[in-house]
């Protein structure tokens, strides 16, 4: 992963080297110790483990670091704090740890591990109440800040003192490091209450938990690393993962054209949308099919929005746009795809228009306006493809965005359960699910938030479909070249500016690629 960072702003850039599972934190804390076990270690050396990793990734990134503040709780992530502490010490460094609670409040492995620090020369304080620790660190000059403070089982909201505590944390004119998960975010819904710690680095533990790859975690968890410590495969046995990150290693391919190919054996693609006052979105979703492997692509759109379309791209055909016109057109026979929305609208033409399509045989990419008329009219179908953002995620399940964004796994899973095929929750860390498994992409930034990325989308998606023959591994692979895509360009030119457009040239290069 990759992050831009400043004292008040994270982003999240996640990189091509996830792993393939991600967890629910009830997951982790009922089969760690088993998985521990499977590979012939205890917890506490597999708090060892954790400290001496979290340690190393500290001397790797911040290699001029000689002055640590480490901020521990109670529980175990405190003690990892410690391990940290005293290998702190041995190296050279000067190291102050701020204890959340008194000494005897610590317990069973934390406790082993903060009597190790008995020995070292280590500025350590306990303290009664979360308003010392708070000035405590207001008062930090050194480099480095470690957040041990919570870990992954917090899931509530917190108190006035500890919202103080995080803000400051969040102040200090020095790269902060959270240990597995930082504090203040829910490691199994990615979101935030009220703040929590903005990291520069979080080193995860173990596994990925899938609540830091998703929503609200974007702003927080800065440059993700992942230390297994030896134990993951062994997790991996013990318990079944449902949430799978997708990375360039675990994506599926796009089958190699035969050297006799011709247009017809990739096919037609059917693109419907584009009334007079949205002509744009359906002009790039079209192009976006055409520069993703679609041979051919024709376009049912509004009478007005015609000459504009041929205007722009002149390889696209025009198909009949009246419900009565297209019924009887060779087209609908000979479409192999169908994307249905872009630009589309809510008047008579488009409710028509989408009373006719919903109906036909083919697999589709629903997007846009046609999801808002879909979730009026609800229907379900295997052999669709949902891409709604969490308004229109919100219109499908009768219920607010906030909703949606409180918990987008549990959102993604229902609307494919409720509406059949393949929903797409797009945002930050997009999720892909089939109602049962949930992919969480990793690709993608910031820069995406513009107009026309979903009609980019929709097309990507709806030209694979043509390629691959399945819709899962269409929406899949769509959804990380289109994030990919844009990462390029945001790398060469930045993320502000970023136009849907834009991608076009990435698009054709990647999925050769593929």
């Amino acid at each position: 992963m990759v992050a831009e960072c400043s004292n008040d702003k994270v982003v999240l850039q996640v990189s091509t080297s996830l792993t393939h599972h991600a967890y629910k934190v009830n997951q982790l804390q009922r089969y760690e110790a088993d998985a521990a076990q499977v590979i012939g270690i205890n917890l506490w050396q597999l708090m060892q483990r954790a400290g001496t990793a979290v340690f190393q990734q500290i001397l790797a990134k911040y290699p001029t670091a000689r002055e640590l503040v480490i901020i521990c709780g109670k529980g175990n992530n405190g003690g990892d704090g410690y391990i940290i502490a005293k290998l702190a010490h041995q190296a050279g460094l000067a190291v102050t740890v701020l204890v959340n609670g008194m000494r005897e409040s610590i317990v069973d492995n934390a406790q082993q591990a903060l009597n190790q620090l008995d020995d070292c020369p280590v500025n350590i304080t306990f303290y009664r109440d979360v308003e010392s620790i708070q000035q405590a660190v207001k008062n930090f000059q050194g480099d480095l800040l470690i957040d041990c403070l919570f870990g992954i089982g917090f899931n509530g909201s917190l108190s006035s003192s500890y919202l103080q505590l995080i803000s400051e944390i969040n102040n200090v004119p020095c790269p902060r490091v959270s240990v597995d998960v930082p504090s203040g975010l829910n490691a199994d819904l990615g979101t935030v209450s009220t703040v929590a710690v903005k990291a520069t680095l979080t080193v995860t533990l173990i596994a990925y938990k899938q609540g830091l790859l998703s929503g609200q975690a974007a702003n927080y968890v800065g440059n993700l690393q992942l230390e297994p410590l030896g134990i993951n495969q062994a997790l991996a046995q013990v318990t079944k993962a449902v949430c799978f990150v997708q990375n360039k290693k675990n994506l599926p391919v796009i089958p190699p054209r035969l050297p006799c190919s011709h247009k017809g054996h990739v096919g037609l693609l059917l693109a419907v949308g584009g009334s007079h006052a949205y002509t744009g979105a359906i002009c790039l979703a079209a192009e976006a099919a055409l520069r993703s492997g679609a041979s051919l692509v024709s376009v049912c759109c509004h009478e007005m929005s015609r000459t504009t379309l041929l205007t722009r791209r002149p390889e696209l055909m025009i198909a009949a746009n009246s419900v009565q016109a297209l019924s009887c057109s060779p087209v609908i026979e000979k479409a192999k795809s169908i994307i249905l929305g872009p630009g589309l609208g809510q008047d008579t033409w488009s409710l028509a228009l989408f009373d006719f399509v919903i109906q036909l045989p083919q697999p589709k990419v629903i997007d846009a306006d046609a999801l808002r008329l879909l979730a009026e009219k609800p229907s379900k179908n295997s052999q669709w493809i949902l891409t709604p953002h969490p308004g229109e995620a919100a219109a499908l399940l009768a219920c607010s965005i906030a909703e949606i964004e409180a918990d987008r796994f549990s959102a993604v899973k229902k609307i494919a359960q409720q509406y059949g095929g393949i929903c797409v929750l797009k945002g930050a860390g997009t999720l892909i699910s089939d109602g049962n498994i949930t992919w969480i992409n990793s690709t993608g930034n910031p820069g995406m938030a513009s107009g026309g990325m979903g009609d980019v989308l929709s097309g990507i998606i709806g030209a694979l479909i043509l390629q691959t023959g399945d819709i899962l591994s269409a929406a899949r692979l769509g959804v990380y070249i289109h994030g990919l895509a844009a990462d390029i360009i945001a790398q060469k030119h930045g993320q502000i500016g970023l136009l849907a457009s834009d991608l076009a040239p990435e698009i054709q290069r990647l999925i050769n690629q593929w």
